[in-house]
């Protein structure tokens, strides 16, 4: 209720992300959640974390470019109850750095509306545990109800640059209006 609470009249998208991390741990008891986001240019950006310990990892995966949000954002499928022992081949950079953090199993889920994912919600596990078949559905449903937010609120700046825009573009065909009547321009151009 608290994450819905968040998500009326105007909100901070950072703040509702950090605390969609914060509740995963609660409520799904895992030891950590982020989430990451696509830039406008496609290239995706930590955004929130329940710890400083995820943070680095989110970081991480980021920088170099491999990692079970940066596979989950690029093919759209949820990636579940994958343990990092078998990891080694499939991010050779990120799972060591994992497993010294304490991570044992990771699960991300794509963050996505229409088939047009943008970002991931991770989940770590400091314990080879799977994660029950009503947690995962209880983590994609945080996840879209996330990405509904960041759609609503990506969609609200728009209108409102769009607004913008047009209120610049009336107020200098005003302008030109009023210069022409100035210097008898009436109709047609004269030359």
């Amino acid at each position: 209720m608290e994450l819905a609470d968040n998500l009326v009249d105007r909100y901070d998208v950072i703040e509702v992300l950090t605390l969609l991390s914060d509740r995963c741990v609660q409520v799904i008891d895992v030891a950590a959640a982020g989430v990451m986001l696509a830039q406008p240019d496609g290239v995706l950006q930590f955004v929130a974390s329940s710890n400083e310990s995820m943070r680095i990892l989110e970081l991480f995966q980021v920088q170099e470019h491999e990692g079970p949000c940066m596979e989950v954002f690029t093919n759209g499928s949820a990636l579940v109850n994958y343990n990092l022992d078998a990891a080694s081949d499939r991010w050779p950079n990120f799972t060591p750095k994992a497993l010294a953090q304490g991570v044992q199993s990771v699960h991300c889920l794509p963050m996505r509306l229409r088939g047009m994912t943008i970002g991931g919600l991770n989940l770590f596990q400091t314990e080879r545990r799977e994660l029950s078949e009503s947690d995962h559905a209880v983590a994609q449903g945080l996840a879209d109800i996330a990405t509904i937010a960041i759609l609503q609120h990506r969609t609200s700046t728009d209108a409102k640059a769009l607004t913008d825009q047009l209120g610049g573009a009336l107020e200098s065909r005003i302008v030109i209006e009023q210069a022409k009547g100035l210097f008898g321009f009436e109709g047609g151009s004269r030359l």
